[in-house]
Protein backbone atom coordinates (compact mmCIF):
# COMPACT_ATOMS: atom_id res chain seq x y z
CA UNK A 1 0.00 0.00 0.00
CA UNK A 2 2.49 2.39 1.10
CA UNK A 3 4.88 1.66 -2.00
CA UNK A 4 1.90 2.13 -4.45
CA UNK A 5 1.44 5.36 -2.62
CA UNK A 6 4.86 6.41 -2.97
CA UNK A 7 4.77 5.76 -6.93
CA UNK A 8 1.93 7.76 -7.44
CA UNK A 9 3.24 10.77 -5.56
CA UNK A 10 6.70 10.64 -7.26
CA UNK A 11 5.06 10.26 -10.69
CA UNK A 12 6.67 6.54 -11.26
CA UNK A 13 5.38 3.07 -11.97
CA UNK A 14 5.10 0.24 -9.40
CA UNK A 15 7.30 -2.29 -9.83
CA UNK A 16 5.42 -5.44 -9.80
CA UNK A 17 6.09 -8.12 -7.19
CA UNK A 18 7.01 -11.23 -9.32
CA UNK A 19 9.54 -8.67 -11.34
CA UNK A 20 12.79 -10.94 -11.53
CA UNK A 21 14.79 -8.03 -12.60
CA UNK A 22 17.35 -6.18 -10.20
CA UNK A 23 16.89 -2.09 -11.13
CA UNK A 24 19.27 0.38 -10.92
CA UNK A 25 19.67 2.41 -7.37
CA UNK A 26 18.16 5.25 -9.23
CA UNK A 27 16.61 3.94 -12.07
CA UNK A 28 12.76 5.56 -12.27
CA UNK A 29 10.10 3.39 -13.76
CA UNK A 30 8.39 5.24 -16.11
CA UNK A 31 5.49 2.36 -16.91
CA UNK A 32 4.54 -1.18 -16.12
CA UNK A 33 2.43 -3.94 -17.99
CA UNK A 34 1.24 -7.11 -17.13
CA UNK A 35 2.24 -9.69 -19.94
CA UNK A 36 1.31 -13.08 -20.90
CA UNK A 37 5.06 -14.30 -20.15
CA UNK A 38 5.53 -11.84 -17.10
CA UNK A 39 5.92 -8.16 -16.31
CA UNK A 40 7.20 -5.81 -18.42
CA UNK A 41 9.05 -2.06 -17.36
CA UNK A 42 9.76 0.60 -19.16
CA UNK A 43 12.42 2.85 -17.36
CA UNK A 44 14.63 5.83 -17.94
CA UNK A 45 16.90 3.49 -19.54
CA UNK A 46 15.54 0.74 -21.03
CA UNK A 47 12.98 -1.63 -21.79
CA UNK A 48 12.84 -4.94 -19.47
CA UNK A 49 11.71 -7.66 -20.81
CA UNK A 50 9.49 -10.88 -18.22
CA UNK A 51 12.85 -12.55 -18.16
CA UNK A 52 14.50 -9.60 -16.52
CA UNK A 53 16.76 -8.37 -18.96
CA UNK A 54 16.84 -4.66 -20.28
CA UNK A 55 17.37 -3.44 -23.28
CA UNK A 56 18.79 0.29 -23.71
CA UNK A 57 16.86 2.65 -25.69
CA UNK A 58 19.40 2.79 -28.11
CA UNK A 59 19.38 -0.68 -29.00
CA UNK A 60 16.00 -0.75 -29.73
CA UNK A 61 15.47 -0.42 -33.43
CA UNK A 62 11.98 -1.25 -33.78
CA UNK A 63 8.73 -0.95 -31.71
CA UNK A 64 4.89 -1.19 -32.96
CA UNK A 65 1.90 -2.13 -30.95
CA UNK A 66 -1.28 -3.41 -32.25
CA UNK A 67 -3.87 -5.84 -31.40
CA UNK A 68 -2.67 -5.85 -27.49
CA UNK A 69 1.08 -6.81 -29.28
CA UNK A 70 3.97 -4.79 -28.28
CA UNK A 71 6.93 -6.43 -30.97
CA UNK A 72 10.24 -5.13 -29.87
CA UNK A 73 13.41 -5.37 -32.65
CA UNK A 74 16.27 -5.68 -30.90
CA UNK A 75 20.00 -4.25 -32.00
CA UNK A 76 23.21 -6.34 -30.99
CA UNK A 77 26.56 -4.29 -31.44
CA UNK A 78 28.02 -6.34 -34.40
CA UNK A 79 31.55 -4.72 -34.40
CA UNK A 80 32.83 -0.99 -33.86
CA UNK A 81 35.01 0.71 -36.05
CA UNK A 82 37.22 3.76 -34.52
CA UNK A 83 34.10 5.33 -32.88
CA UNK A 84 31.14 4.33 -35.17
CA UNK A 85 29.15 1.31 -34.03
CA UNK A 86 27.71 -1.15 -36.67
CA UNK A 87 24.67 -2.94 -35.76
CA UNK A 88 22.37 -6.21 -36.42
CA UNK A 89 19.21 -6.86 -35.60
CA UNK A 90 17.58 -9.75 -34.20
CA UNK A 91 14.09 -11.75 -34.50
CA UNK A 92 11.66 -9.02 -33.62
CA UNK A 93 10.17 -10.29 -29.77
CA UNK A 94 6.61 -10.10 -29.72
CA UNK A 95 5.07 -9.07 -25.82
CA UNK A 96 1.81 -9.82 -25.53
CA UNK A 97 0.46 -7.35 -22.81
CA UNK A 98 -2.94 -7.38 -20.91
CA UNK A 99 -4.72 -5.35 -19.67
CA UNK A 100 -4.89 -1.08 -19.90
CA UNK A 101 -1.60 0.40 -19.82
CA UNK A 102 0.48 3.70 -21.27
CA UNK A 103 3.87 0.83 -21.98
CA UNK A 104 3.80 1.31 -25.77
CA UNK A 105 3.51 4.91 -25.79
CA UNK A 106 6.14 5.29 -22.84
CA UNK A 107 8.34 3.09 -25.54
CA UNK A 108 7.64 4.80 -28.34
CA UNK A 109 8.32 8.60 -26.86
CA UNK A 110 12.17 6.88 -25.12
CA UNK A 111 13.34 5.46 -28.66
CA UNK A 112 12.45 8.33 -30.53
CA UNK A 113 13.96 10.76 -28.11
CA UNK A 114 16.93 8.58 -28.13
CA UNK A 115 17.28 9.43 -31.52
CA UNK A 116 19.29 12.82 -32.87
CA UNK A 117 19.34 12.37 -36.21
CA UNK A 118 19.07 9.45 -38.83
CA UNK A 119 19.25 9.05 -42.33
CA UNK A 120 19.89 6.40 -45.28
CA UNK A 121 22.52 6.72 -47.44
CA UNK A 122 23.00 4.37 -50.78
CA UNK A 123 26.30 2.65 -51.63
CA UNK A 124 27.62 -0.39 -53.45
CA UNK A 125 25.63 -3.59 -53.35
CA UNK A 126 22.72 -1.73 -50.85
CA UNK A 127 23.20 1.20 -48.41
CA UNK A 128 23.08 1.40 -44.73
CA UNK A 129 20.96 3.60 -42.04
CA UNK A 130 23.26 6.17 -39.84
CA UNK A 131 21.91 7.13 -36.42
CA UNK A 132 23.17 8.98 -34.43
CA UNK A 133 21.72 8.47 -30.51
CA UNK A 134 21.99 8.98 -27.02
CA UNK A 135 23.01 6.21 -24.58
CA UNK A 136 21.13 6.48 -21.26
CA UNK A 137 23.70 7.22 -18.62
CA UNK A 138 26.53 8.69 -20.91
CA UNK A 139 27.30 12.23 -21.88
CA UNK A 140 27.10 12.22 -25.71
CA UNK A 141 26.04 10.74 -29.01
CA UNK A 142 27.22 7.61 -30.57
CA UNK A 143 27.08 7.21 -33.97
CA UNK A 144 25.18 3.69 -35.01
CA UNK A 145 25.60 2.30 -38.90
CA UNK A 146 23.13 -0.31 -39.56
CA UNK A 147 23.83 -1.74 -43.40
CA UNK A 148 21.53 -3.21 -45.69
CA UNK A 149 22.17 -6.75 -47.11
CA UNK A 150 24.93 -6.92 -49.68
CA UNK A 151 26.40 -3.75 -48.84
CA UNK A 152 30.56 -3.24 -49.74
CA UNK A 153 31.89 -3.35 -46.26
CA UNK A 154 35.08 -1.82 -47.33
CA UNK A 155 32.72 1.47 -48.74
CA UNK A 156 30.72 1.51 -46.05
CA UNK A 157 34.41 1.57 -43.56
CA UNK A 158 35.80 4.43 -45.34
CA UNK A 159 32.08 6.26 -44.95
CA UNK A 160 32.00 5.43 -41.51
CA UNK A 161 35.51 6.77 -40.95
CA UNK A 162 34.54 10.01 -42.21
CA UNK A 163 31.95 10.44 -40.48
CA UNK A 164 33.54 9.43 -37.25
CA UNK A 165 35.95 12.39 -38.30
CA UNK A 166 33.71 15.09 -39.03
CA UNK A 167 31.18 14.16 -35.87
CA UNK A 168 34.13 14.59 -33.91
CA UNK A 169 35.44 17.92 -35.23
CA UNK A 170 31.88 19.37 -34.43
CA UNK A 171 32.62 17.92 -30.73
CA UNK A 172 29.36 15.30 -31.00
CA UNK A 173 31.04 12.38 -30.67
CA UNK A 174 33.68 11.59 -27.82
CA UNK A 175 37.23 11.20 -28.59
Amino acid sequence: MIKRLLAKLSGTAEVPVDFPGSLDVDEQVLSAADGEDGAVLATHLGLWLPEGRRIGWHLVSKATWGNGVLTVTEAEEARRIDGAVFLRDLQPRRLVLTGETRLPDVVHERVNRSIRSRHHRDLPGGGAWFLQRKVPGRNGIELQIRPDPGTDEPALDRLAGALVERLRESRDLPA
